[in-house]
């Protein structure tokens, strides 16, 4: 029988390890899941994970020892159940032709769901006009901003899975749509290709990152280019915090110039008092 192994730092995240998930993959083989990962010596786990055929990561698992690179015993496969793989998988692992994946596009529907609630949101002034209606009010003040999908300027930083499923749903807005991504050729023909961020930036309303965390992604949204988009303008992100200069982007929130609808921040969380929570 095939044999699944996890093991977490402390106990295994409850995000994860839910009933109906294990009693899944106990279809497919025996399940372990071991605690207190973080207290083994490497020799405890090299042999944990040479005794196993898969070994599944993910948030709050234990890195894999480099050493299982040169031994891998019965180890055929890692199958990370969550997104990135980096801080579970050393690249000493990949390097060494042990097949490695994550949890590929599975999470792409509710991604994208996520990422175009905040775009309707920001862009209609949801979040204010809450704000306005618990106030007491219920005509809206003079001034206040609200748009529409339909001819917006909206810019794609990233084309991959999660991005062509965003722009599908833009499409039946009828939205204005530009793309940069440097690593594809073609975009649907109602769309425009853009040769850099500056340009994306420079003719976008709205950006919405939907890009990987990479050496070159990295800071890649600076504040020379959040600059470039109008008052009102807004950032959706549902990809990495990392991508944007984030002191930059709290900068831009606190004068007002701009909104942004963010799922992911960095450090992924922000302590009760940050004034970027209001």
């Amino acid at each position: 029988m095939t044999s699944l192994l996890h093991i977490a730092k402390t106990t295994p995240s409850d995000r994860i390890w839910i009933d109906p998930f294990c009693e899944e993959l106990r279809k497919i083989g025996a399940l372990t899941l071991l605690e207190d990962g973080e207290a083994m010596s490497q020799t405890e786990l090299t042999a944990h994970i040479r005794s196993c055929d898969i070994l599944l990561t993910g948030w709050g698992s234990i890195t894999i020892p480099t050493t299982i690179a040169e031994d891998p015993g019965s180890l055929g496969y890692v199958c990370n159940v969550t997104g990135t793989v980096q801080g579970s998988v050393p690249l000493e692992i990949i390097d060494a032709g042990i097949p490695v994946t994550n949890w590929g596009d599975a999470p792409a529907g509710r991604v994208v769901e996520g990422a175009f609630t905040l775009t309707l949101a920001y862009v209609k002034g949801l979040r204010e006009r809450i704000q306005f209606i618990r106030t007491g009010g219920w005509k809206l003040p003079e001034g206040f901003y609200s748009g529409l999908i339909e001819g917006l300027s909206i810019g794609i930083y990233g084309f991959g899975y999660i991005g062509r499923r965003y722009v599908e749903m833009l499409q039946r807005f009828n939205a204005t749509v530009r793309i940069y991504d440097p690593f594809i050729e073609n975009v649907p023909d109602w769309c425009q290709k853009v040769d850099s961020l500056e340009a994306l930036f420079d003719q976008s309303e709205v950006v919405a990152i939907h890009a990987g965390l990479t050496d070159e992604t990295k800071g890649s949204v600076t504040a020379g280019l959040l600059a470039k988009l109008p008052q009102n303008g807004v950032i959706i992100n549902t990809a990495r915090g990392a991508i944007i200069d984030q002191e930059a982007l709290f900068a831009e929130l606190r004068n007002g110039r701009l909104r942004a609808g963010l799922d992911v921040l960095d450090p992924d969380f922000l302590p009760p008092e940050h004034p970027a929570r209001w």
